[in-house]
């Protein structure tokens, strides 16, 4: 199965750490976090990864040319200038003729750190027919993420983006993991910045 890892980004509020390191390349347990992700893809059936770079790209890059062990094949798109999450597939999309038309896709982020039960929520996914799936969590303090309100079934209701403290309608917050089917596609736009949490979720939602 098919995977894009999002790591372009630059990672501004870790600095000074990112500075010279991108985010993807933040060592947690002596190995670069976007490392930890791949090895969470494969563990679950996604063997061949595309990842999108921007910042410090080489160092990302170069890392992951002399990973040949990790089980997945890995391919790079840089872009030139940052075009945002759901840009950034769009062009990964239209350059490579990556996605498989009728194939499920994953989207994670570069710097998403979980243990989250990929198989079960691919499951999930089926199960209920989706166009789009959300990975979601709960936190304590959910006032700097994308809010999620969920009804019957996990049916998405509402998105809060990083509400006011004491003011979030559920402590249900957005992972950045998403399931989608390749007609996702049709709802981004090319050669724009687009993003999933402000465009293309609230789109969908109407």
């Amino acid at each position: 199965m098919k995977a894009m890892i999002l790591a372009a980004g630059v990672g501004s509020r870790l600095d000074p750490i990112t500075r010279n390191v991108p985010k993807p390349m933040v060592p947690i347990l002596n190995q670069p976090v976007m490392e930890h992700i791949v090895r969470l893809l494969v563990k679950h059936g996604f063997n061949e990864i595309v990842c999108n770079t921007h910042y410090l790209a080489d160092k990302i890059e170069d890392h992951f040319a002399t990973r040949a062990g990790l089980g997945a094949t890995m391919r790079f798109n840089r872009e030139a200038e940052l075009l945002g999450t759901a840009g950034g597939l769009k062009r990964v999309a239209e350059n490579f003729g990556f996605f498989d038309p009728n194939e499920t896709f994953l989207v994670i982020g570069g710097d998403d750190l979980t243990e989250i039960d990929l198989s079960a929520m691919l499951e999930f996914h089926r199960k209920n027919n989706s166009l789009a799936t959300i990975g979601l969590t709960r936190v304590e303090d959910p006032s700097q993420f994308g809010v999620v309100v969920t009804g019957k079934g996990g049916k998405i209701e509402r998105f809060v983006e990083k509400p006011a403290p004491g003011t979030a309608p559920s402590n249900l917050v957005n992972t950045g993991v998403y399931l989608f089917e390749p007609r996702i596609l049709e709802k981004i736009p090319s050669g724009v910045f687009y993003d999933f949490g402000k465009n293309v979720f609230p789109e969908l939602l109407e």
